[in-house]
């Protein structure tokens, strides 16, 4: 157990990251839980009676309420530990994405998670210690059709998460890309705009398919507790590793997508039955669609 260790996690007003808050916070670590709106504190607050977390509002995609957060956590001493949580979720087909919309998805899930970076590395650097978590997703591995904006913005923090931790190795600071699957969250609640599910649009069967998978996935979906454990595994664990996926549907997708080929992928778009579109799903990657 780490002591006077300090955490700044972000999107801590439910889910993920407020789980996380807490048991960081049971683990020996003082905990800056930022939200963008923090008259949802509520539940954090209740829940960490007792606990060394404290509220902070920062809005990650607003560089003075970033610089805020930080100094309020820095005060505390070396932040140790950025968990960039925050994010928007969105299930459209790209054509019928606004651009305001995938604009707003990536501001939140990649360039504020890159404005939180760029705002703890340089006290990391020089004290030549600190770990930097991103909370990315099985669709930072897998590009997932009906999700194109939120896919894409996790495959960019992916690969900057992959860039980053080699370029700050030499100076003693860890990186690591935790890829939950489907887990109980609130995040499609918290999206730029709700599913537009049109009984009359061309994409129609691709929609459909994408909301079975997520139906299939919360039969068997993770807890946020899961999520969190992964994190401190990660942050503390001698074995460093880049990657850790979370839930069995991301293990699944994850392997079953590397074994394919990339035009196999794209062909399970065709004109499928549901029959076919199944028996292919649970073919090349283990879940049971229906």
């Amino acid at each position: 157990m780490n002591s006077n260790k300090v955490a700044l996690v972000t999107g801590t007003s439910t889910g993920i990251g407020l789980t996380t808050s807490l048991h960081l916070a049971r683990n020996g670590y003082t905990v800056f839980a930022g939200m963008r709106n923090p008259a949802k504190a509520d539940v954090l607050r209740e829940t960490s009676d007792g606990l060394p977390v404290h509220v902070v509002e920062m809005d990650v995609t607003d560089d003075t309420s970033i610089e805020g957060a930080v100094a309020a956590a820095g005060g505390a001493g070396a932040i140790d530990v950025l968990i960039n949580n925050a994010g928007l979720g969105g299930a459209t087909p790209l054509e019928l994405t606004p651009m305001t919309e995938h604009e707003a998805i990536f501001q939140t899930n990649y360039f504020g998670a890159i404005r939180c970076i760029q705002a703890v590395l340089p006290a990391m650097r020089e004290r030549g210690s600190g770990c930097i978590v991103n909370i990315t997703s099985m669709e930072g591995l897998v590009a997932i059709p009906d999700q194109v904006a939120y896919s894409a913005s996790k495959w960019a923090l992916e690969c900057a998460g992959e860039a980053l931790a080699h370029e700050v190795y030499r100076f003693g600071v860890r990186v690591v890309n935790v890829e939950p699957g489907v887990i109980m969250t609130n995040i499609f609640k918290n999206s730029a705009a709700m599913t537009r599910f049109d009984k009359t649009s061309p994409y129609i069967d691709i929609m459909r398919r994408n909301g079975k998978m997520f139906a299939a996935g919360f039969r068997s979906a993770a807890q946020p507790e899961l999520v969190a454990e992964t994190i401190l595994e990660a942050i503390e664990t001698d074995n460093y590793r880049l990657r850790w996926p979370v839930g069995e549907d991301a293990h699944g997708i994850r392997a079953g997508r590397s074994a394919m080929s990339d035009e196999q992928w794209i062909a399970m778009g065709g004109d499928l039955s549901d029959d076919e579109y199944n028996s292919l799903y649970q073919h090349h990657f283990g879940i049971e669609l229906r």
